[in-house]
């Protein structure tokens, strides 16, 4: 469900499977946890391997945008399937987090972070 690496101030929160309401709470307490013990500027939800997401793993994702956001950071997505980016997009979280087709843009975008 959840696999996590820090990488200088990036978080990488690799998903998998299905983000509801049966896995929301485990997924909040691991990602506060790892946002706790890291210094993190950059929060990235690699979706590349989620199958589906429900309005509970959406308000999970939600609740550390904000706590990521109060400190100047930025929270970025990556490679959602068209299921889940059309989810992403009917619930607005679109317009306030950027997408990237791939790890790799999202790697590229993050680099340019670094230096700008």
């Amino acid at each position: 469900m959840l696999r996590l690496d820090c990488q200088d101030e990036v978080l990488w929160a690799r998903l998998s499977g299905e983000i509801d309401l049966r896995v929301a709470e485990t997924l909040r307490r691991e990602l506060e946890g790892a946002l706790d013990r890291y210094s993190v500027r950059f929060l990235v939800f690699d979706l590349s391997a989620v199958s589906f997401i429900d309005s509970t793993g959406l308000g999970v994702i939600l609740g550390r945008y904000k706590r990521v956001t109060a400190t100047g950071g930025k929270v970025l997505f990556a490679a959602p399937s068209y299921q889940v980016k059309r989810v992403l997009e009917l619930a607005g979280v679109l317009r306030l987090c950027p997408l990237f087709a791939s790890q790799e843009e999202a790697r590229a975008f993050l680099r340019g972070e670094a230096c700008g």
